[in-house]
């Protein structure tokens, strides 16, 4: 091999390393952030489209309860969890910042 095709082997895993390994080590350190960020009062949808509120977080951590209807609560594992859709404190993940009451459109 000659120095030409070393140079072209580094350059195209430089390249695979920036388009595909990194963008995917990010996305799971973000999916991985939200499910540690996710707690009681929050409201979230499963990756299998199951809707609800987290009412309970059992010991070890990894069970969640999430109550879908009055008086009906689920029992799922804390990965099942696919978005935050309001977090107790308010504010969902893909929300705005809450505005100050001035409605911009007078």
């Amino acid at each position: 091999m000659n120095a030409t095709s070393l140079i072209f082997l580094f350059g195209i895993i430089g390249i695979m390393y920036f388009l595909m390994i990194r963008p995917q080590r990010k996305r799971a350190a973000e999916r991985a952030a939200m499910l540690s960020a996710a707690d009681i009062g929050d409201e979230i949808a499963t990756v299998g489209g199951i809707v609800g509120k987290i009412v309970a977080v059992e010991e070890p951590g990894e069970i969640i309860c999430i109550e879908v209807d009055s008086d009906v609560e689920l029992r799922v594992q804390r990965r099942a969890i696919g978005e935050i859709i309001t977090s107790a404190g308010g504010q969902g993940a893909d929300d705005p910042p809450a505005s100050d009451g001035v409605d911009e459109s007078e």
